[in-house]
């Protein structure tokens, strides 16, 4: 059985947006494994005065006819012949640097487990065999009551040129911020260059690199819509760039590049819903590297860390339940923080250092502007009466 599909994680647009007027369906595309996905497109653009040539030098292309020549007075014609050469030499660079990635996992259906394949994209990081890719690219595990997706059981490269099929291990990944690196047994590799994300500017020409729905090394063009835009998926609040590059299944992990080649974001969300295009994201290169740095030297990211799961009790649910609003502790790690300081199943925490917290991401916001090693008073209630218990963070 194969899958060419990605998950689509469904994440709440009214949080990232005031200006939201609509309760859009706001979809984490996870271009690697089991049910469906997406992630970066195409807006041409073409009414502009000025264009580059292949060597980023601003000239002028604009060329109009008299009025004699038209039937309206008003139109003029734009050459777009450099608009062209500049995508063509961005891409001919970036492309070399590109791969696509192939992942396998088991799905348990109610006992039968059959195998599965699902498809994503990467960039060379460096000539000796580092890629970087999306986490949920390689990391495809998940669960309901009638089916179980495992972790990837093996997963593949195939370099942008190259029919050679190489298998990549896994060095790190890191949920939190979506990005993972792997490794081939390769050197001479073409490392893809670098930009700088903090430069770049709305309006500016983009072009997305990916695989959609395994169309390998598939370029789309557009540009920068808008730039810090914060995005909550499950609890996790991501700030990206938004590009109108019109993206799907497969794009996940792989490129997105400004006119000079360049590197500047990894492509991992879309927005999806009806009447909704081009609206894309990526995660800025600048965000990335101490990311992927850390990964390459540690294999995982060291974040300060309480070991507890929670649910979130609203003001109506607390109180329909006997409860109070706050985070009720739905289970402890063991050897964790939380376990060490006395942090119980069923203990509702309503502060964090001080903190008024009502939901986890209240409680992560906080948690991660402190060190490892910090201590933190937790606020709690249990059986109807208020403490506070001191947690040393741990690493996570």
């Amino acid at each position: 059985m194969e899958y060419n599909n990605d998950f689509y994680q469904c994440f709440d647009y009214s949080k990232s947006s005031r200006n939201n007027r609509h309760n859009l369906s706001i979809i984490l595309t996870a271009f690697i494994s089991a049910l469906i996905g997406g992630v970066c497109a195409v807006l041409i653009y073409a009414k502009t005065p000025a264009k580059k040539n292949l060597k980023n030098e601003v000239i002028d292309t604009a060329t109009t006819t008299t009025a004699s020549q038209l039937e309206n007075a008003n139109l003029s014609q734009v050459s777009l012949t450099n608009y062209s050469d500049t995508a063509i030499y961005a891409a001919n660079k970036a492309l070399p640097s590109m791969v696509s990635v192939s992942v396998k996992y088991n799905v348990n259906y109610w006992g039968s487990t059959q195998e599965a394949t699902a498809t994503g994209s990467g960039i060379i990081l460096t000539e000796d065999g580092y890629i970087l890719t999306n986490d949920h690219v390689i990391d495809t595990s998940n669960s309901s009551y009638f089916y179980q997706v495992s972790k990837a059981t093996s997963v593949k490269v195939s370099i942008y040129g190259d029919d050679t099929e190489y298998d990549a291990k896994i060095i790190g990944s890191d949920s939190r911020t979506d990005l993972a690196v792997l490794k081939i047994d390769k050197t001479g590799l073409v490392a893809a260059e670098l930009g700088d994300s903090s430069s770049i500017q709305v309006g500016e020409f983009v072009l997305a690199i990916g695989d959609p729905y395994g169309l390998e090394h598939s370029v789309t063009a557009g540009i920068i819509s808008a730039l810090n835009r914060e995005m909550t998926v499950e609890n996790r609040t991501y700030k990206v760039i938004q590009a109108d590059c019109a993206i799907n299944s497969g794009n996940s992990g792989g490129a997105l590049i400004n006119s000079k080649g360049q590197l500047i974001g990894i492509t991992t969300l879309k927005l999806k819903g009806t009447g909704i295009e081009g609206v894309s994201f990526a995660i800025p290169i600048n965000d990335a590297k101490t990311i992927y740095t850390e990964l390459i030297n540690n294999g995982k990211i060291a974040r300060p860390f309480v070991g507890i799961s929670g649910i979130n009790l609203s003001k109506i649910t607390g109180i329909g339940n006997g409860l109070t609003q706050g985070i009720y502790v739905d289970s402890v790690i063991e050897g964790s923080p939380a376990q060490a300081a006395g942090i119980q199943k069923g203990d509702i925490i309503f502060k964090f250092d001080g903190q008024p917290v009502a939901t986890m991401e209240d409680l992560d916001k906080i948690k991660f502007t402190k060190n490892i090693g910090d201590k933190v008073d937790i606020t709690l209630y249990r059986n109807n009466e208020e403490k506070t218990i001191t947690v040393t963070l741990g690493t996570e």
